[in-house]
């Protein structure tokens, strides 16, 4: 089932005072739950019911993230001066800037 490929992530609301599971591929979407399990598969139900909704009106579906193939490759555009900043740590560190940056993103909790 192509539900089954999407990527779902389950978090906690301070807000709702729930738990809250969630679907990258269908943003718009949440289920908000006392607990992980059932947040989790509250948001798969209503993702499967989504995908079911959308083929039977001939919708095109997203694909899921874990299906698409990247090439480790993309633009990002910064402030003149952090990209000073980045190129003299680089070359302060004795790495490429793009060393440098995929280092710091691996790293990086946030992503």
């Amino acid at each position: 089932m192509l539900h089954d490929h999407y990527t779902y992530r389950v978090t906690w609301s301070a807000e709702d005072e729930e738990f809250v599971g969630r679907c990258a591929e269908f943003s718009l979407l949440s289920w908000l739950a006392a607990t992980p399990d059932e947040a989790f598969a509250g948001i798969r139900a209503l993702v499967s019911d989504c995908v079911a909704d959308m083929e039977a009106e001939g919708e095109p579906l997203p694909e899921p993230l874990a299906d698409r193939s990247y090439s480790g490759r993309f633009v990002v555009r910064v402030p003149p001066e952090t990209h000073r900043a980045l190129a003299i740590k680089a070359a302060e560190e004795g790495v490429s800037l793009n060393r440098l940056v995929s280092a710091r993103l691996a790293n990086d909790p946030a992503v």
